[in-house]
């Protein structure tokens, strides 16, 4: 006899809110603002350094606050959105951002900044679980993989535009109060997003599924994810001692999650996170694939940004507007992805993090047999190549990695996919600055060369993500099953599980 399931009928993917593209497209407006004040923040450094004196640990902590605070807040945020519901968490988290950006933007000093830049990361955080909690639980079979499709473009959009708005603005207000504007712009987009969010987004009720706060899983896993970003932050920032020892203490605090979270549930409470997720062969390719990507991918337009504006003296508006190729191809590529991922499954994401990896090592190549002229004429071919290649892999991936969590459940899983990504990101953009700065010393300010070791290293990164794609294709697949009380019948999941694709 099939059980019931734990959630609301508007949290079956099997029901179609006839509102549901007007509330993605609210969804993807503040997706794309938080992931935006990831990468537009880059070219405003100088700028934030002679408006605010800011010393060189005050900018990077601007820059690692966020990613640190954001890391932090997912999974709890995930949590809470899939128990009190997605659309009050999403509203409170794009509330709280936009306020914040705000603060940022009339920060008086250093000191100020760094807070309220720590404050914004944690808003991201609040935000981002619920836009693809609030997609899983609003699309079905193919519109899904168009929606994730969506989501990926805006991601890699968010990356790539970054840099580019960040000059713009800079250069429209002048070095010296220009950065103010990179967090100010948040306020109109913010608040036409709010008002957008309250009568477009669907309401859901509570999900109820257990119950008990787990403060000590947040505690756990809170300690865990700190104790991985902080010493890649300080290898980031070239810190004296880096505190490797940190990851030991990760790996004993996230066995001890482990244990608590299996013991919490068996009293009958809900647990921060579900881990028959990870019994899940789909959710755990995806969040592997997913992270070690990441982490190669986001090296390529930090690099290039810093060897066009201290190797060849670009101004933040072109060192910016080089990575357009990588943003547009992307943008292309994402669309069709999301349409395709259903009929190609997992060798589709293969196919497209093999582009970007030969994208990345082309662009290392040229870069280093050709250190002067116009430097992105050579790149312009290669970054679109990789660009083509991204938009086949981020939204795909994230379709696959969630076609067998159930919708209840979805933010929660979400939070966990984001977290990996972030964690990648950060291992990413320190693996990428030590590799540059490293052999910018050994080489005597040899930029070239330096550029293109960096880029080697990326590409590498994505070569491992590629392997762990392509092994899962040597795997027999399978609908897999977190809990069955919250599956729909077999038939109605079989036609839109994108892994058969690859039976």
């Amino acid at each position: 006899m099939e059980q019931r399931s734990h959630h609301s009928p508007a949290d079956d993917p099997g029901s179609s809110d006839p509102r549901r593209w007007r509330a993605l497209a609210v969804c993807l407006i503040a997706g794309f603002m938080t992931l935006l004040d990831v990468s537009i923040v880059n070219v405003a450094l100088p700028s934030m350094q002679r408006g605010l004196d800011a010393s060189p640990a005050d900018v990077s902590w601007i820059v690692s606050g966020y990613t640190l605070t954001f890391g932090l807040a997912l999974v709890p945020a995930g949590k809470l959105g899939d128990v009190l519901g997605r659309k009050p968490m999403f509203l409170a988290g794009l509330a709280f951002f936009t306020a914040v950006s705000v603060l940022c933007a009339v920060s008086p000093n250093p000191t100020w900044l760094v807070v309220a830049r720590l404050l914004q990361g944690a808003a991201g955080g609040l935000l981002n679980p619920q836009v693809i909690g609030m997609i899983q639980q609003l699309f079905r079979g193919p519109e899904r993989g168009r929606a994730f499709g969506l989501y990926g473009a805006s991601i890699a959009i968010s990356t790539a535009v970054g840099p580019l708005a960040g000059g713009l603005l800079i250069q429209a207000a002048g070095v010296h109060s220009g950065w103010r504007w990179v967090f100010l712009v948040n306020l109109p987009i913010g608040l036409v997003a709010l008002v957008l969010g309250v009568v477009c987004l669907p309401r859901t009720g509570p999900r109820r599924a257990g119950k008990g706060l787990d403060l000590v899983g947040v505690l756990l896993l809170g300690g865990a994810v700190a104790a991985v970003l902080l010493p890649m932050i300080e290898q980031e920032q070239r810190a004296a001692s880096v505190r490797w020892w940190l990851f030991g203490l990760a790996a004993g605090l996230l066995a001890c999650f482990v244990v608590w979270e299996t013991l919490w549930r068996r009293t009958g409470r809900d647990p921060l996170v579900d881990l028959g997720l990870l019994r899940a062969l789909s959710f755990g390719t995806g969040s592997a694939v997913g992270s070690v990507y990441f982490a190669g991918y986001t090296g390529l337009l930090l690099v290039l940004t810093l060897y066009l504006q201290q190797g060849h003296g670009y101004s933040a508006l072109e060192a910016g507007a080089t990575g357009l190729p990588f943003a547009l191809g992307s943008a292309l590529t994402s669309t069709l992805g999301g349409r395709a991922v259903f009929r190609f499954g997992r060798p589709m994401v293969v196919a497209g993090i093999t582009a970007v990896a030969l994208g990345l090592g082309t662009t290392a190549a040229v870069v280093g047999h050709h250190p002067h002229g116009d430097i992105w004429l050579y790149v312009l071919g290669p970054l679109l190549l990789a660009g083509l290649g991204s938009g086949l892999v981020i939204g795909p991936n994230q379709t696959l990695a969630l076609a067998d969590v159930p919708p209840a459940r979805s933010g929660t899983a979400a939070a966990v996919l984001q977290t990996g990504q972030r964690i990648g990101t950060s291992l990413g953009t320190a693996v990428a600055a030590t590799l540059f700065y490293n052999r910018l010393a050994t080489a005597h300010g040899d930029f070239p060369h330096a550029t293109s070791h960096s880029l080697y290293g990326a590409a590498a990164l994505t070569f491992a993500a590629l392997t762990i794609a392509t092994a899962d294709l040597l795997v027999p697949h399978r609908a897999d099953r977190i809990d069955r009380a919250e599956q729909r019948p077999a038939p109605a999941r079989a036609q839109e599980n994108p892994r058969s694709a690859n039976t």
